[in-house]
């Protein structure tokens, strides 16, 4: 089953007889695994404490990497701004070298991918809660997005754990086709800032309102398909070192839902 994240969507799985671990063998990419007829090393499966363990660390090196920026910013807003642009950009190409390089189950990808977003997530946050500006609100915002967002994953982790909500390859289908939607959308609205001078889906309008909504709606569907992986790469034995996939997957998705709660908050702030 292909998940809607772009993250896991670079694993494929592969006919295999009854039995074998369809995960079996390493492509020369190290990341993405098919089944051949060479012997195959044995490796320690998968476990959800891997998961946790691997995930845990991520979040950790983003929450560092965040207080970086926080840091510099204070002290050099120009330099600071560098940063959190740097990180924006690193960010998306390392989840791109993870998709299409394949590279999935990299330690050094994941790590990278978590150093680059927290300068991201430390900027973001610092601009969106208007702390920059000495807004007396800032931080409580700041810390009601992180709640929300701790809120939403644990919310539908038990959604997915009681089968409430089941994933199939039709459900992938869709939240991937709404994905794209949001992007194309959210690429028109940056053009339209650029030359227009106008931007309906962040000016804290109606409508800007609704797209942030949405988008949350969507983050938090993603974690379904997010822990539909995991669960499956568990059951198939997959070796341990995938659950850096699984972090960096999680991890993508924690960060917009992240930024989008944060913007939505900041929409209703007091002024």
């Amino acid at each position: 089953m292909r998940s809607s994240n772009p993250v896991f969507s670079s694993l494929k799985e592969t006919q295999r007889p009854h039995g074998q671990n369809p995960y079996g063998g390493y492509d020369n990419f190290g990341g993405v695994y098919q089944q051949n007829s060479a012997p195959q090393r044995t490796e320690r499966p998968m476990t959800v404490d891997d998961v946790i363990t691997k995930t845990g660390i991520t979040l950790a090196v983003i929450v560092v990497s965040a207080l970086i920026t926080f840091g510099v910013w204070l002290f050099n807003p120009a330099l600071g701004m560098m940063l959190t642009l740097i990180g924006a950009i690193g960010g998306f190409v390392t989840v791109l070298i993870s998709t299409f390089g394949k590279k999935y189950g990299s330690a050094a990808v994941t790590l990278t991918y978590a150093v680059f977003e927290g300068l991201f997530v430390g900027g973001i946050s610092l601009l969106l809660s208007e702390f920059t500006v000495g807004a007396s609100d800032a931080g409580a915002l700041i810390g009601q997005a992180v709640l929300g967002t701790i809120g939403v994953f644990i919310g539908m982790l038990f959604v997915y754990k009681t089968g409430a909500i089941k994933v199939t390859p039709k459900f992938n289908r869709i939240l991937t086709s709404m994905m794209i939607g949001v992007l194309v959308l959210a690429l028109g609205n940056f053009f339209m800032a650029m030359f227009l001078g106008t931007s309906p889906l962040r000016d804290g309008g109606i409508i800007a309102i609704i797209f942030s909504l949405f988008c949350i709606g969507l983050a938090a569907f993603s974690f379904l398909t997010d822990f539909d992986a995991a669960d499956r790469m568990v059951r198939e034995g997959v070796p341990a070192k995938m659950a850096w996939g699984v972090a960096l997957g999680l991890a993508v998705t924690l960060v917009w839902l992240y930024t989008e709660i944060l913007r939505l908050l900041s929409y209703f702030r007091n002024d």
